[in-house]
């Protein structure tokens, strides 16, 4: 291509390379160096006047040395009047960082974008950003090109049963990436979610500790007590099992006075393994009618020992004498999800449903003045009732990586996982934009093959960071088989030759592409299309 120049930056020059060698080209002349003090020094060795430019860059282990090293060669281009200036991101430094999630936190993304303006950058080039409104950060047009039809090509010639296949997100915040690949593939698509909020001491359900001392029960059944039905409603029965309901006739031997308008009980959740189903507006059930109050009984402690999708719940109905009577309300008499799955999730693995609880071993063997940090109200934040927002509102529905790896690594620490979405016998592709801990692609990765009964497992991203060891990590866990991801962020050749389940799939030809696109004016939507091979 005439009056074209393409410089590579120090982060990916065997890339820059590659795509050079696709267009006929080779890398223009420049030299980088620092000082001794760090600064990074650039020198352009070739006349760029009124050329188009394209400056290769990408993150790197050394993300602030890359980036500074970016702007400065912009800067310099720009300085030595190039006709235009287009920067090649495969993968952008701190995409991550594209919102506030605190009063006093940055958009560091959205001052990156900033800096390559003010830098001198006419168009960015990149390859599946974080979250694709950051496009809306730049000044200058972006294109946000994607590597799914690549990986998509990849599958179709390497995986012999890929039409069998499941493709399975490993939070919520991937089911739109996740849901994409699977409707390329024609395929079907599942979840795997964890939940945070199961803590040592069991806060999701209670205030300060109640169950350390049995006040659970007892608290539980004060609140019924003050339940008070009419006497000649209801005639004198046996105790229940667990809730003691106390009739307005033996009430009165305790209490002369009969309230009319009784304040509805509090409703107690009872700690349990499984999440609670959702909740509907109380109807008057169809079993019952006002004509047979004498014979109604609470039901508040049948079911609450087993789990079960058929929930029993007492309401409370007003009569026509104003009188308030206990009515029977069952709910979710429908079969259950068959595809949903449940496990255990202790220090990151699945474990069996009989292993020990670590909070609750904790709590036996040493009191709260033993171990400060179980302090009731710190550990009370952890709750329901404090899940709210600093920014308002409430919390997001998934945590972000760095929180679920910090749960991970506490081995006190029991979360609940849970697996929505049919892959038993089959082959499972975790998809995500990029890896860089380990211990949620090993959590997904044991939820379908131990819980879910998964024959083999792909793990699917476009960036592999692979911070500290977590290629290790991964290369370690016997349910996975293959990881796959792309060449836009440098692997160490060491590092690489090593991991025998490591595929790297190569990017030049797509960017090449976009280069040559973008040179000669033409629509790069066909790099978007997926291929019929």
């Amino acid at each position: 291509m005439r009056n074209t120049l393409i410089f590579a930056g120090s982060s990916v020059p065997e890339l820059t390379t590659q795509i050079c060698s696709n267009l006929g080209m080779e890398p223009a002349g420049v030299e980088l160096s620092q000082f001794s003090n760090g600064e990074t020094s650039v020198k352009i060795l070739t006349s760029i006047r009124e050329k188009d430019v394209f400056v290769v860059q990408s993150g790197s282990s050394k993300i602030n040395d890359s980036i500074m090293e970016l702007l400065i060669l912009i800067s310099a281009c720009k300085g030595g009047s190039a006709n235009k200036i287009t920067a090649i991101i495969p993968y952008f430094p701190y995409s991550r960082q594209s919102k506030k999630k605190s009063h006093r936190g940055a958009i560091t993304a959205r001052m990156l974008a900033n800096l390559l303006h003010v830098a001198g950058i006419n168009h960015v080039i990149t390859v599946d950003l974080h979250a694709s409104q950051m496009q809306g950060f730049f000044k200058c047009p972006v294109d946000n090109l994607h590597a799914e039809p690549l990986i998509a090509k990849w599958i179709k010639r390497n995986v012999p049963t890929w039409r069998e296949a499941v493709c399975v997100s490993k939070n919520a915040g991937g089911t739109k990436r996740v849901t994409s690949l699977a409707d390329a593939l024609k395929l079907n698509f599942g979840m795997v979610t964890t939940d945070r909020r199961r803590g040592a001491g069991g806060m999701s359900s209670s205030m300060i500790l109640p169950q350390v001392d049995g006040s659970v029960e007892r608290d539980l059944d004060s609140d019924v007590s003050r339940l008070q039905i009419s006497s000649e409603d209801s005639p004198p029965r046996e105790r229940p099992a667990l809730g003691k309901i106390k009739t307005e006739s033996n009430a009165e031997e305790h209490k002369p006075e009969l309230k009319q308008n009784v304040t509805p009980p509090r409703a107690h959740a009872r700690q349990s393994s499984f999440p609670s189903p959702r909740r509907y507006p109380a109807m008057p059930s169809p079993l019952r009618s006002h004509a047979e109050a004498p014979a109604t009984r609470s039901i508040l402690a049948q079911n609450t020992s087993a789990p079960s999708s058929i929930e029993a719940r007492t309401t409370i109905a007003q009569t026509t004498s104003g009188q308030n009577i206990i009515e029977e309300n069952i709910e979710f008499t429908d079969e259950p999800a068959r595809d949903i799955t449940h496990g255990r999730l202790i220090h990151g693995h699945i474990v069996p449903d009989d292993y020990p609880s670590p909070s609750q071993s904790a709590i036996s063997e040493s009191g709260i003045l033993d171990n400060p940090e179980d302090d009731p109200m710190s550990m009370s934040r952890a709750s329901s009732f404090f899940n709210g927002d600093a920014m308002g509102g409430t919390a997001e529905a998934a945590a972000t990586s760095d929180e679920e790896e910090e749960n991970f690594a506490n081995p006190r620490l029991e979360q609940m996982i849970t697996l929505v979405g049919d892959v038993k016998n089959r082959t499972v592709f975790i998809v995500d934009d990029m890896i860089d801990k380990s211990g949620s692609w090993i959590a997904a990765a044991e939820a379908v093959v131990k819980r879910g009964g998964a024959n083999k497992v792909y793990i699917i991203a476009t960036h592999g960071l692979f911070g500290g060891d977590s290629l290790e990590d991964l290369e370690d866990c016997d349910c996975i088989d293959k990881i796959i991801v792309t060449n836009s962020f440098p692997i160490p050749e060491k590092k690489a030759r090593g991991a025998k389940k490591l595929v790297i799939l190569d990017l030049s030809y797509l960017l090449s592409e976009a280069i040559r696109r973008n040179h000669y004016g033409e629509s790069i939507s066909p790099l978007f299309s997926h291929s019929n091979d």
